[in-house]
This record gives structure tokens, sequence and C-alpha cells, in this order.
């Protein structure tokens, strides 16, 4: 059995020999230059034949699409592109729930919500409805799930994309979105590879660093990647965290090598991922535009070195043209040899071959995008997120008699890819239960003791780029003299988040937090629905609201 044989016919491949004479007969007949365009996944923005172009030229393994409001242009955008593909194409996508899902697609919880309902068959059902809408709109590879631990509040990039705090909660919900996916066509992805949340930055701003001894690494993040290698997760993302518990165990005397990130690390690809775990499927890396690469050395020695160090995919680049240059340049210098490229697009077209699109030559199935069932099936999960952290006044049940006149301040939705301040649903469906809502705007000179409640309505889901996530008292009340104002000792107040979990840490003191972790209109209205006493709060916090504080009960 030669190395290609090896590698497909072992898990997570499985291939049978129909499908690994396909990955020979391809590999075959590619020259150098296309192996090179084949490392690639490309970001995939707007529609139309210009976007069908630029991709086509660029020949990559595949994209990531992030899809617009127009179901249409956008289907009919990936139609054209699979039919123009020489070799077919990996469409991805973050199916992680709420604003990241498919927007003309069923509205889903994101994983944090899925770890307070804390039912495995609840969360297998909506991997099962993201993987089915997902391939009916041509994507057939998740980068999800999120199995990082939020062991530290103040990390703003874990948050809302993980699930939880508890590495055995994150491990049965994993497993079941893993399982949800693949058996509905969709490769799963775990990331981030060494394990996020024990640092309160962002990678895309900076190399993160896993501060973990290597026994407590083994008994969290290890035991989770194991878990999921041994599930036949198809793929790992190996992101811009450094593991230097690991690289020291290795070389005591490795210096600054030990936060080299995971990305560019053969030691924690190929010796750690690869050797010890036994992970014989795609390693992709994380963004490449990301600071926490391009922060650790000239893009020219760093490309190649995902490559060379492990990673079979290179994700992202925002100059297509130059970065394939970079590797053919390794190539011809001897940095990146042909055998290791071979290497990786073997795994490639197996991952390919895996999920049949060598068969598929269909237009993606529409019919299976609009599904009532999987809206009824997804609100009735959705509906038992909601969780009430604490309501020391007795503020609850809300009630548009005694709680009529409603002061909200809100910062609107802001999500990753979708700019700040999107307008709310929840006034509106306050006002429809007979409150009279004022939302607080800026310049306003309302005094919050002429109303009968006061809201505050967050709703920031994890947060790319912000660096930090916090109840921004300024901003919110519009200037320092609103900024340290507290009349929740005159009137009744609330803060309802959904999103970030953790303001109390800015506001011990508020009497009544309801988390509803996710923004989508469903989760408004089913917290609502809990807020005015027509359904139980059935949430269960996947982490500590507290943030260890102990004055923040009371």
């Amino acid at each position: 059995m030669d190395q290609i044989d090896r590698i497909l016919s072992a898990p997570p491949f499985n291939l049978d020999l129909a499908g690994r004479d396909w990955v020979r007969s391809t590999l075959a007949g590619m020259d150098r230059a296309a192996k090179v365009r084949q490392l690639f996944v490309h970001i995939c923005f707007g529609t139309g034949p210009e976007v069908v172009e630029r991709i086509t030229a660029l020949a990559p393994a595949g994209i990531t699409k992030f899809f617009g409001p127009d179901a249409g242009a956008e289907l009919d955008t990936l139609d054209a592109l699979r039919a123009a593909a020489p070799i077919p194409y990996l469409v991805s996508a973050d199916l992680e729930g709420s604003r990241m899902s498919l927007p003309f697609g069923t509205e889903v919880p994101n994983p944090l919500a899925l770890a307070a309902v804390d039912d495995v068959q609840a969360s297998t059902t909506i991997a099962r409805i993201m993987a089915v809408e997902a391939r009916a709109a041509g994507v057939n590879w998740s980068f999800t799930p999120v199995v990082d631990i939020n062991a530290l509040f103040r990390s703003p990039i874990v948050a809302t994309r993980g699930l939880g705090s508890d590495p055995n909660r994150i491990k049965a919900h994993a497993l079941a979105h893993i399982a949800g996916l693949q058996a509905n066509g969709v490769a799963a992805t775990v990331k981030h590879w060494p394990g996020e949340g024990h640092d309160d930055r962002d990678q895309h701003l900076v190399t993160t660093i896993n501060p973990l001894s290597l026994d407590d690494w083994n008994a969290t993040h290890g035991a989770l990647y194991r878990a999921a290698i041994d599930a036949g997760v198809m793929a790992v993302m190996s992101a811009h965290i450094a593991l230097p518990a690991y690289v020291l165990a290795n070389d005591p005397d490795a210096g600054v090598e030990a936060y080299r990130p995971a990305s560019v690390s053969p030691l924690l690809n190929q010796t750690l991922l690869r050797g010890e775990l036994g992970f014989n499927g795609v390693i992709v890396s994380d963004a490449t535009p990301m600071a926490g690469f391009g922060a650790w050395a000239h893009r020219d020695e760093m490309l190649p070195q995902v490559v060379s160090s492990g990673c079979d995919v290179i994700l992202f680049s925002d100059e297509p043209e130059a970065d394939i240059a970079r590797i053919e340049t390794a190539l011809d210098d001897g940095r990146l040899t042909p055998a290791r490229l071979d290497e990786a697009m073997v795994r490639i077209l197996g991952l390919k071959a895996t999920l049949g699109l060598h068969q598929d030559h269909q237009p993606a199935d529409r019919s299976k995008l609009f599904n009532p069932d999987n809206a009824r099936l997804a609100q009735t999960v959705t509906a038992r997120a909601p969780t009430l952290v604490k309501d020391v006044q007795g503020l609850l049940p809300l009630d548009p008699q005694r709680h009529r006149r409603v002061l909200v301040y809100t910062t609107g939705i802001v999500t990753p890819l979708h700019g700040e301040g999107m307008p709310m649903a929840f006034p509106d469906l306050l006002r429809a239960e007979g409150f009279d809502v004022t939302v607080h705007q800026p310049g306003d000179k309302s005094d919050p003791r002429d109303f009968d409640l006061v809201l505050f309505v967050m709703a920031e889901e994890t947060l790319l780029t912000r660096g930090r996530i916090f109840l921004d008292w300024n901003r919110l009340t519009g200037g320092m003299h609103g900024a340290m104002q507290r009349h929740w000792h005159q009137v009744p107040t609330a803060l309802i988040s959904f999103g970030y979990p953790y303001y109390l840490y800015d506001a011990p003191r508020m009497p009544c937090v309801v988390n509803a972790y996710a923004t989508m209109d469903t989760m408004q209205r089913a917290t609502l629905d809990c807020l005015l006493g027509r359904a139980p709060f059935l949430g269960q916090s996947p982490v500590d609201p507290f943030c260890g504080l102990p004055d923040a009960r009371f």
C-alpha cells in the first residue's frame, strides 16, 4: 500500500477504490502551477459574472462564501462557479448559527445558546438543519464546531462562538455538531487548534497563547481534539495560537520559538496533531491575513511555512497572485518540497471525494432551503435558551400596566461581519405588547426617573478585531454624566443580553439580568415571552455570568 492509499483508505476519508482512483487520476493530471493554486481557499463576497470569472481564473481548492440576502443571485453564482470548475470546489462557511447562518436560511441558535439549552439531541437537530440547508445552497464544508474553552471571561474571541467553559459539555455538543453536519454531506472542522480561551486577546490582532501545562492541556483541549478525531472529524483548523508548554517540552532552549503560531509550527501540526493524536484529515490554516499570523514574520517567509509545517490548505489571501508566487518561489528554492505539496493535494482531493463532489455535478437543490418544519424545530430549541441570571428585586414578570413607560438603552445589533448598530426588533415587540417605549438616542436629556422601567438591551455577539467587549456606559448613555448614573434603586431596571454573557463584570449591582446569547429575531421574541411570564426561563448558564465576582450574585 503506497502513501496515497494509506491516507485515503484510513479515517476520516475511508475512500473506496473508485474514490482513490479519482484522486490519483486528478492528481496525475495537475501540473505544478495547478497544485499550487489548489492550496488556497479564497474568501468570496458578491455575486454575478465578475465573481465567477475571478474565482475561475484563480482555480483554488475552494472558496469561503459570505452570503448576502439575495438568495437567487447567491445560488446562481455558486451554480455558475460549480459549472466552470475543472476540479470541484470546496465551498466553506462558518455555520455558527445566529447571524452567522445563511441569511436566507432558517434562524438557528449559536453555540453558546445551544450550550445553555444543554440537550445533545437539540444540538444534533440544529446541526442537521444547518447542514441540509448549506448543502442545498452549495456549501459542503463548515469551519465548525468551535471547541475552544471559554475559561477567561475577558476573552473576546470565544464568547458566543464557543460551547461554554465546561470541557465535558463542550465535547458532548461538539460531537453532536460534527455528527449532524457530516451525516448530511458537510465536512466539519474543529477549531482553533491548539485551543483558545485562556488569553484575553484576539488572534485577529495578535498571536495568542495557550498557557496551560502539558498535563492540563491533555486533560482539556487535548481530550477535546482526541474525541473529535475519534469521531471522524474531517478537518482541523490550525490557528495563530502558541502552545509553549509543548514546544519547551521538546526543546527547553526554544526561546521565542516557543511562541510560534500553530499555523506555522511543525511541532504542533506534524508532531503533536498528526503524530501523537493521529489525525489524518485535512489541516486548514486559520485566515492568513490575520495579525496573529502576519505579526510573526514577513509574508514571504510565513506563507510557505504554512504548508511546510503541515497545513494542507492556506485560508484567504489579500493578494492571491502574489501569494501564489510566494509558494512557487519556495518550491524553486527548496523551502517547500514537491512531496509535501503532493501530500497536501492528496488530502484536499480526498476531502472532495469523501464529500462526493467528484460525482455531484448538479445545481444546488434549492427546494430544501425553505422548510417551515425546520423553522418550527429551530424555534422550539431557541425558546429553551434564555437564562435568568438574577432578579434580586423581583421585577419579573414584566407587565404593560405596571411598567408601561419604558426607557431602552441599546447599542443595536453588533456582529463581526455586519457592522455596528443594526436595529433590533425588541423595542417594537415591546410596543406590540402595550408598552410605551422610548429608545435613548445620542443627545437625549431623558431622565430615567420619569419612566416605569429601564432596560439595557445589549446585542453584541463575539466581535472579531474588537479587542475587548464590555458595558460601555459612556456610549450607551451619551456621555460622562449619564455614564455615572445608577437609578435602579428608584426605577425598576434590567439588563438583557442577546449576545455577550459577561456584562455583570461592569455592572455587578444590576438587579435583574437575562442572558439570551444570540441576536436573531426569533431569540428576541422567545426572550420577551419569558420576560412577560408566558414561558419559563429554561436556559442553564454554560459560563460563569458573575465573572468570579461574589458580589455580582446579590
